[in-house]
């Protein structure tokens, strides 16, 4: 039976791909190749933001180019994002069925209390656990065994919901069971190719799942 799901944000319950990518190619100009394009961002996204900025500038010093994609996420916030489908009405679903939810994601503090403040979904998450809280980001499992202690959960009874390989390395190391969203920029047979424990292609598919997991639980 899952108790606990912890959420990726971006990319996952809010849709700010085109602002992450706008962002990304905004700080990078004059500094890549001109043919340096959205799909050399895609593959690296979900990733922690100062190793995408050294892989995509070819140098270690990149806080200048930090500094700049972070002002022109803020300033292009609001207008550039959205929820997924369906988001706040799952939410809504899991916390009456008495499920405690979380977020953990690469995103800094600001930007993530921003975003889930504005899209009226900070109200359902217990524990927040952002880049800024950990020494080791997802793929490693700092990030989620962090969330588990904050909340005091069973990892066998917890649930971690993500777009990236980043998210589904982290679950399953911290082990929790690993969820994959189908509308992941990456492709659902990439996030396949990592062995998620499951692959929803849609948000409502969630409430179905932890469903079918109690009674698979009951028949045992």
């Amino acid at each position: 039976m899952i108790t606990t799901i912890l959420f990726d944000l971006d990319g996952t319950i809010i849709d700010t791909n085109e602002l992450i990518i706008a962002s990304f190619l905004h700080a990078l100009e004059g500094i890549v190749p001109p043919d340096f394009t959205r799909e050399h961002i895609i593959p690296e996204m979900g990733k922690p933001l100062t190793e995408q900025m050294q892989r995509f500038a070819g140098r270690d010093a990149v806080e200048d180019l930090v500094v700049t994609y972070r002002a022109y996420m803020l300033d292009r916030h609001d207008e550039m994002m959205a929820e997924f489908p369906a988001v706040k009405e799952v939410l809504e679903g899991l916390r009456d069925r008495g499920i405690r939810m979380g977020v953990v994601t690469t995103k800094a503090r600001l930007t993530t209390e921003k975003a889930l403040h504005f899209l009226g979904l900070y109200e359902y998450m217990e524990v927040i656990v952002t880049i800024d809280d950990v020494t080791h980001p997802k793929p490693h499992p700092e990030p989620v065994e962090k969330a588990l202690l904050a909340l005091g959960a069973d990892p066998a009874r917890t649930a971690m919901v993500g777009d990236s390989m980043a998210d589904i390395l982290s679950a399953q190391r911290a082990g929790v069971t690993a969820i994959g969203v189908a509308w992941s920029m990456k492709g659902a047979d990439y996030l396949r190719s990592f062995n998620p424990d499951h692959i929803i292609h849609e948000m409502a598919d969630l409430l179905e799942l932890v469903a079918d997991i109690a009674k698979e639980e009951e028949h045992e």
